[in-house]
């Protein structure tokens, strides 16, 4: 039998890469997330909804979605139109904060990780001042992010100071351009966190019920106040970096290895296998691509951002 959860992160699955590839197409310079569905949905499923969480820039959408994000808002910031979270004034990434997520709102990598470890920081203190607050903070992270001062200095004070975090590391082998044995002298992401001396777990990231287990488990600690966790999620990005790149440094023969284990086909796979019907699967797979499709054809119609939105008076004098 399939786990009861697979099906409701198929559903989120089916919606991201619905979602991700109408982005990519509408922004050249959209990150897509294809093939690391995964490990996106099995990281931040069955949160609460007031934990933290700090998506990676790719494929954060989904998990705002999950947080209840509006789609339309959403595709508003990809399209750059006045119904957008942020009306224009910050990347098509940023989302509902109020919703207790960290957007990444920066052209650099790391910077998350700071934000998110304080905002773990603020739980603790909360904590010791004998506030009931066991909430829990989830950031993602690209395997580039991992030789990032901020990767350092962030999980080192986590580790010190026991701070309710949860770190997944998105290990889609590539980044960039470069393959990972060219930026990683060791053989597994997880080890570093033995220098930390906090648990270091790995996951097939494309299995997102085995990667929910150990995220799960790892936010339990957290809560009890356990401190820190390093979880490595490994999987794959199918597309290039951004939208219009080609991914040419890469062998057709690794892509086509990897294409055998889309996340998507997996879970599909797996579903069937436990009673779930062809006509059942499809039909989700239908829906979620006309939510999409509807939303972008409703938000194109909507007034592209101008001068008011950008607050260009509140910058610059008239």
């Amino acid at each position: 039998m399939s786990d009861p959860r697979l099906l409701d992160m198929y559903r989120w699955m089916v919606l991201c890469r619905a979602l991700e590839r109408t982005c990519a197409a509408s922004n050249p310079r959209w990150f897509p997330a294809e093939g690391e569905e995964g490990a996106i949905v099995g990281t931040f499923y069955g949160l609460r909804p007031d934990d933290v969480i700090a998506p990676h820039y790719r494929g954060p959408f989904v998990t705002y979605l999950m947080r209840g994000a509006e789609l339309d808002r959403l595709v508003g910031q990809v399209l750059g139109k006045v119904n957008g979270y942020t009306r224009g004034r910050a990347t098509p990434f940023s989302g509902p904060v109020h919703l207790n997520l960290i957007p990444w709102v920066a052209a650099d990598l790391g910077t998350s990780l700071s934000v998110a470890t304080g905002a773990a920081l603020s739980i603790a203190y909360r904590r010791e001042a004998g506030l009931a607050d066991d909430r829990v903070v989830v950031a993602s992270f690209g395997d580039g992010t991992i030789n990032r001062g901020d990767f350092h200095e962030a999980v080192n004070l986590a580790a010190v100071w026991k701070l309710p975090i949860v770190y997944v590391c998105q290990n889609n082998q590539w980044a960039i351009s470069q393959p990972l044995p060219t930026y990683l002298p060791g053989p597994v992401i997880v080890e570093r966190a033995a220098g930390y001396g906090i648990p270091g777990l790995a996951a097939d990231g494309n299995d997102p019920v085995a990667l929910n287990d150990l995220v799960q488990a790892a936010v339990a600690r957290a809560r009890a106040g356990e401190g820190p966790s390093l979880i490595e999620a490994r999987t794959y990005r199918l597309a290039g970096h951004w939208a219009e790149d080609t991914a040419s440094y890469r062998s057709s023969e690794e892509l086509s290895v990897w294409k055998q284990r889309d996340p998507l086909a997996l879970a599909r796979a797996r579903l069937r296998r436990s009673g779930q019907s062809e006509a059942e699967l499809t039909a989700i797979e239908d829906r979620e691509k006309r939510v999409v499709d509807e939303a972008f054809r409703r938000v194109r119609e909507l007034p592209d951002v101008g001068e008011a939105e950008l607050g260009l008076d509140e910058v610059y004098a008239s």
